[in-house]
């Protein structure tokens, strides 16, 4: 086998360069079948089939071949009967020479039909074959041009969506900007909005202190005045004592000479009297200081007050704070306790 190859190979390829030569020599299909069949049974020694021309030549319809190659083998007969019937032959060699042709005439159109038909058939199989991919053919161009239909609206759907698309990002583009310069506006507010604010804490800072400072001043005084008035009220009491004991020595030196004192008696009465007036002005007086104590404990809570109340709103107000502290009264039971100071 690997020695038949090598023959077998050169062969083909120089039949194939025999029919190429034939195909340019001999345009005809018929004339270049019938040199065909002529190449492969006296040259190549093989017996020429009609499949086996169709696959050689490729030209013109199936039975083209088979008709040809009946012509062949007719006139292959005729030419054989022709040198038979020689008259230089014996009877018996003509004889035999004729049944060798008549055996391999009739084993050739067997073959023949034989290809035929197997040729019918193959060309059969591939027209079904062919009709089949034709079919799958259309359906395949069926489904690709309802693919392409809908690329087709799928590309002007995305066209549109595109433009849409453009339309909806310049103005996003504008608003953008907009947006930028309103921000813009309003980082520049909040910066004024800021400085204010700083400004109003430093200035209700300032007044916050100023009304601490007033606050403890006003404490600061009211505390001084009730130690004014207790130490006047103190400073009554021990007069008043004195004036009482001196009554009562006057009494008993009213009882020792009550003629002889009945004039100073009389005065010291005046005294007592006097100086009782003065110790109920003086309770008066207490009276008016801690009636003042109370009114400026309640100031001072109502600055407290006022004072919470104005940190509240620190983080919220533009203008500073105000608070105004009402001016503080002298008690009228202070000037009446200063002017009665002096004796009557």
């Amino acid at each position: 086998m690997p020695d038949a190859l090598p023959a077998v190979q050169p062969d083909e390829a120089r039949l194939a360069a025999e029919i190429d030569s034939l195909k340019v020599e001999f345009p005809r299909t018929r004339e270049l079948y019938r040199e065909v069949c002529a190449l492969l049974f006296f040259r190549f020694g093989q017996t020429p089939t009609a499949n086996r021309l169709y696959q050689l030549v490729r030209r013109g319809s199936m039975g083209t071949p088979a008709a040809v190659l009946g012509e062949f083998w007719a006139e292959l007969r005729e030419k054989s009967r022709l040198r038979i019937e020689h008259p230089d032959l014996p009877a018996d060699l003509g004889a035999a020479a004729g049944e060798l042709v008549a055996i391999l005439w009739t084993r050739a159109t067997a073959s023949a039909e034989a290809a035929l038909d197997a040729l019918r058939d193959e060309v059969e199989a591939q027209r079904v074959e062919a009709q089949q991919a034709v079919v799958a053919a259309r359906d395949e161009l069926g489904r690709t041009e309802t693919a392409l239909e809908q690329r087709t609206a799928a590309l002007l759907a995305a066209q549109v969506e595109i433009r849409d698309l453009d339309r909806a990002h310049a103005e996003g583009h504008a608003q953008r900007q907009a947006l930028g310069a309103e921000l813009a506006r309003v980082q520049a507010a909040l910066a004024a909005r800021e400085r204010e604010l700083v400004e109003a804490r430093e200035r209700f800072s300032g007044e916050l202190e100023k009304l601490r400072a007033s606050a403890d001043l006003a404490e600061d005084r009211l505390r001084a005045a009730e130690k004014r008035a207790l130490l006047e009220i103190e400073r009554e009491r021990v007069a008043s004592a004195r004036l009482q004991k001196e009554l009562v020595a006057t009494t008993r030196k009213g009882e020792q000479g009550e003629t002889r004192h009945r004039s100073e008696l009389q005065a010291v009465q005046a005294q007592l009297a006097n100086a009782r007036h003065q110790a109920g002005v003086l309770e008066g007086s207490l009276v008016a200081v801690r009636d003042a104590s109370a009114g400026y404990a309640q100031e001072l809570g109502m600055l407290r007050q006022q004072m919470t109340g104005a940190v509240a709103p620190r983080s919220s107000g533009r203008k500073g704070v105000s608070v105004t502290v009402p001016a503080r009264k002298q008690p009228r039971a202070t000037r009446k306790a200063a002017s009665a100071k002096k004796p009557g």
